[in-house]
């Protein structure tokens, strides 16, 4: 019999792509010039000039069997040590070549460590707010997933809030900064905190508890904030990365996780891991792009665009009395809705063809979610949309009313 919970949740769909396909229907109506999509996070940027020069050296160093081969599961060993070199370098945690993994982008990564991590019982959690697939994850392989608020002001960790929210069932604990949907910087200090609250409910509770990094985003910063790297503050972390973002490569589908060798349950997390690699069909990361991503290592996409959408977009809102987040990372904005219903409020901006996503999907009521990594040409054709609704809303340019 077909898992009635599967069903569910693949006709809840995905909102994000509900309304950007709204919007596709609606720019064959009124033109695309006249939809201003803000609802999916995919590059809008052209990939780092080594990108390029990389695929021409390999096309014409390599013969094509060898360069389109299949791909061993774990990666390539040249590219998995590859990764685990610059990681060294970069961090100073001690990889080996073996604790690396490449994967098709983070979300592989998410999928099977939930999977792994929760198969024996127990529950996720995670920080508010966050991507909507975690609790997917969480519900499919595991007991469910806790969601713990953060400082709702700044989206900034609550240390109490965290540790009434940790029980003896946390297994695993995702952490996605800089994060999506705010944009939002974890502070080092916070996470200092939460690393000596995790080593002290591990000897509480007697088991691990694993943080997961879901860190697409590390390397979109705009105003010199430090991204922590979590493994060199906790030793029971593993690295998520992908190249989607940074390189503007969302459809290649490359990134890696790293377990550092001193990972609690190293080689069973590691092994089991490939096992569901296999299991889910995520084997053979494509052979061209993982050797062209791990060339290009540390090398992004102009990402001074995104900055100067985030400074005009982000200082156009506030001008006009809407609240936001100012966000050091990622590209996107959490604006809070004039209407304490945000979906409402999604559903009349539709009606002007702004297209925002409420916030109720990443587990925050009374936002709403803008991506802008769009032209500034959109951006700057939907700021009389956005005035009208603050005006429509009362919206002071004190931010009275929101």
């Amino acid at each position: 019999m077909i898992d009635q919970q599967l069903v569910k949740w693949g006709r809840s769909g995905n909102i994000i792509r509900e309304i950007a396909e709204y919007g596709a229907e609606q720019a064959k109506i009124v033109g695309e010039e006249n939809v201003y999509n803000f609802t999916i996070g995919s590059p809008s940027i052209d990939p780092p000039a080594c990108v390029f020069e990389t695929m021409e050296k390999l096309r014409a160093e390599m013969p094509p069997a060898r360069l389109h081969t299949y791909a061993p599961a774990p990666g390539f060993p040249e590219v998995r040590e590859k990764v685990a070199a610059y990681l060294r370098e970069s961090f100073g945690v001690p990889y080996r070549g073996q604790d690396v993994v490449i994967t098709c982008g983070t979300s592989t990564c998410l999928a099977v460590l939930t999977r792994v991590l929760l198969s024996g019982g127990g529950r996720a959690m995670t920080f508010t707010p966050y991507f909507m697939d975690y609790k997917y994850y969480a519900d499919a392989y595991g007991d469910g997933l806790t969601e713990c608020p953060t400082d709702p002001y700044t989206f900034q960790l609550d240390l109490d809030a965290a540790e009434k929210a940790l029980t003896s069932d946390t297994m695993m604990l995702i952490i996605n900064s800089p994060n999506n949907p705010s944009g939002v910087v974890l502070r080092r200090e916070g996470l200092e905190e939460l690393a000596a609250l995790l080593e002290r409910k591990q000897k509480e509770y007697g088991h691990p508890i694993y943080i997961v990094a879901d860190e697409p985003y590390r390397d979109l910063i705009y105003d010199g904030e430090e991204v922590v790297y979590l493994p060199s503050i906790y030793k029971n972390t593993i690295y998520c990365y992908s190249f989607s973002k940074s390189m503007s490569l969302p459809g290649e589908r490359v990134g890696f996780m790293a377990l550092p060798p001193e990972l609690d349950d190293h080689d069973d997390i590691l092994t089991a891991s490939l096992a569901m690699i296999r299991a889910f069909g995520y084997i053979c990361v494509s052979s061209m792009w993982q050797r062209v991503a791990v060339e290009c290592l540390g090398a992004t996409s102009d990402i001074s665009i995104y900055k100067d959408n985030r400074d005009l977009l982000y200082d156009s809102l506030t001008e006009m009395g809407y609240i936001c987040v100012h966000p050091d990372g990622a590209f996107y904005l959490f604006m809070k809705t004039p209407d304490p219903d945000a979906e409402a409020f999604c559903r009349r901006a539709m009606k002007e063809n702004l297209l925002l996503v409420p916030g109720d999907s990443f587990g925050t009521q009374g936002y709403v979610r803008i991506a802008y990594c769009v032209s500034r040409d959109v951006i700057e054709r939907s700021l009389p949309v956005f005035r009208a609704l603050a005006e429509e809303y009362g919206i002071a340019p004190d931010g009275k009313g929101c």
